[in-house]
């Protein structure tokens, strides 16, 4: 059975800081071919589509294309602060390895 992502309450917490409702957007997390590993996230503030899995908390929204979504299976969106900057990061279990800066991983 394929489990759709999770994302945490600070991931939810942040998006509402940032207002990204209140712009009409919500938090887009796409897998696209390419990065140093083979497959690379990619995260931005974006309106809600026809084909996105849409979840919900804190009054704010994290979406997943249809494509995207089987690269995600079971993965945790959550953000972190470190003093090397603020980020919102994948938690993938289907990732056979990333790259040293998360955002590039192989399957």
């Amino acid at each position: 059975m394929n489990l759709p992502p999770k994302v945490t309450d600070r991931a939810f917490e942040r998006l509402s800081e940032i207002g990204a409702q209140a712009q009409g957007k919500a938090l887009r997390v796409a897998v696209e071919g390419g990065g140093c590993s083979g497959f690379q996230y990619e995260i931005d503030l974006d309106a809600v589509k026809d084909d996105d899995l849409v979840l919900r908390g804190n009054g704010e929204s994290v979406v997943i294309d249809s494509v995207s979504l089987p690269f995600l299976t079971s993965a945790v969106i959550d953000f972190s602060e470190e003093l090397i900057g603020a980020r919102f990061v994948i938690d993938n279990p289907n990732a056979s390895s990333s790259c040293g800066c998360g955002v590039s991983f192989s399957m």
